[in-house]
C-alpha cells in the first residue's frame, strides 16, 4: 500500500487508472471503514481511502481539536483490508487559502435534522467532498466513491449534489456496521465511558421500537409526532438528551403521508448524547 500525501503525487499515481474505488474518511477508523474498503475492492481498478479531518464541518464548540487522529494505526488497518493507496493531505494541502468558494446544498434536505443542530455541516461536508472527488477523480474518467448508511443524510446530501453537478462518479452505500450489541459503530464510540457504552445500544434499542410502532399505526402522519415524542421522552427518562427521534421518508428525510406507509419507504433516525458524547443512528424499515 502506497501513502501519498499531496494532490500531484495522488494524480501522478492514479494517471494510469481509470476506475478508482473510493472511501474518503477522518481518520480514527473501525471496522465500520474497513467494510467499505473491502466492498470497495471488486468495484474499480484502484481502491483508495483518504484520511483528512475537515475543518470545515465542525462549529467552533465541537471536536476538532480533540478529534483522534491515529494516522499509523489507522493505515495498517486499511493494508489489511486491501487498499492499494492512501491520500493524507494536511490542512494547508487541502486548503491553502481560505476556502471562499464552498458547496451550500439545498435547504429542504441540508438544514433538517443533522444540518438544524449542526447549522453549517453539511456546506463543510459538501465543500470537502467536492473537493476530494477533484482531488481523485480530475485525472480519471470517473469512478466509485463510497458512504456508509449510518450518515443516512450525509449519503442523501452527496448523492444529490454528485447527481445535480453531473460528476461521473456512482455513489455506493455501505451498511451500518454494528457491534454485536447492535451499537453502530462509530468513531466518537471511544469516547464513551464503559457505563455510557453498555448504555449506548438503548439508542439503536428505540429506534426499532419506533420503527415497529410507525409500521403498526393506523395513521401514521396524524400518530407520527406523538409516537416520536414517546421515544425521545424514553430516551430522557434514562439520563440522554435527544435532539431528535423522527420517522421520515426515505426519499427526501420528509414527514411521511399515508402513501409512504410501506415497506421499503421509510426511514427512522435518532441523535442523541449520552454524557458528553453525541451519538446518531437510524433503521431504514
Amino acid at each position: 500500500m502506497k501513502i501519498v500525501h499531496t494532490i500531484a503525487e495522488l494524480r501522478q499515481h492514479l494517471h494510469d487508472f481509470r476506475k478508482p474505488a473510493f472511501v474518503p474518511s477522518m481518520g480514527n477508523l473501525h471496522d465500520g471503514h474497513l467494510a467499505l474498503v473491502r466492498q470497495a475492492r471488486p468495484l474499480g481498478d484502484i481502491t483508495l481511502a483518504s484520511i483528512f479531518v475537515n475543518r470545515l464541518q465542525f462549529a467552533p464548540h465541537e471536536d476538532f481539536d480533540t478529534y483522534p487522529r491515529t494516522f499509523e494505526a489507522d493505515c495498517a488497518k486499511l493494508a489489511d483490508a486491501g487498499c492499494d493507496l492512501v491520500f493524507a493531505p494536511n490542512e494547508k494541502e487541502m486548503y491553502p487559502e481560505p476556502q471562499g468558494y464552498k458547496v451550500h446544498p439545498p435547504a429542504e434536505l441540508a438544514d433538517l435534522l443533522e444540518g438544524h443542530f449542526r447549522p453549517g455541516f453539511f456546506i463543510g461536508v459538501s465543500t470537502v467532498v467536492m473537493k476530494l472527488f477533484s482531488c481523485v477523480f480530475g485525472a480519471t474518467p470517473g469512478g466509485v466513491a463510497l458512504f456508509g448508511k449510518k450518515d443516512y443524510q450525509q449519503l442523501m446530501v452527496i448523492r444529490h449534489m454528485v447527481r445535480q453537478f453531473v460528476l461521473p462518479i456512482d455513489i455506493v452505500a455501505g451498511e451500518t456496521q454494528r457491534a454485536p450489541d447492535g451499537l453502530a459503530l462509530s468513531s466518537r464510540n471511544g469516547y464513551l465511558s464503559a457505563t455510557e457504552r453498555q448504555e449506548a445500544v438503548q439508542l439503536s434499542i428505540t429506534l426499532k421500537a419506533l420503527a415497529g410502532e410507525a409500521l403498526a399505526s393506523s395513521n401514521l402522519p396524524a400518530d407520527r409526532e406523538a409516537l416520536e415524542e414517546r421515544a425521545q421522552l424514553t430516551l430522557a427518562r434514562r439520563g440522554w438528551r435527544p435532539d431528535y427521534l423522527t420517522v421520515r421518508r426515505r426519499s427526501d428525510l420528509q414527514p411521511p403521508d399515508a402513501a409512504d406507509v410501506a415497506p421499503g419507504k421509510l426511514v427512522v433516525l435518532g441523535a442523541a448524547k449520552i454524557g458528553g458524547t453525541r451519538l446518531i443512528d437510524n433503521l431504514e424499515i
